[in-house]
């Protein structure tokens, strides 16, 4: 699972077998979990984050989402 950014006690990162699907980001913290597609930065799932918290991850994956998709390519390939 490589992880690509930790920022705030969150941990963006990839799941190793997930090449298949459209790129996307998970984020995990303090027992909660979310993931994000990276083409349009929306929400594919929230499992405990506050809406707020949703909010400032949006956010965070919206500024990163360049540097997200180049660590995906460059690990799962084209």
């Amino acid at each position: 699972m490589p992880t690509v950014l930790r920022w705030n006690g969150y941990r963006f990162y990839f799941f190793s077998n997930e090449g298949a699907e459209p790129a996307h980001i998970h984020i995990d913290k303090a027992g909660c979990t979310a993931k994000f597609w990276l083409a349009d930065s929306r929400l594919a799932r929230n499992v405990g984050f506050s809406n707020r918290e949703v909010a400032e991850l949006s956010d965070k994956v919206r500024e990163q989402s360049a540097a997200f998709q180049e660590a995906w390519l460059g690990y799962f390939g084209d």
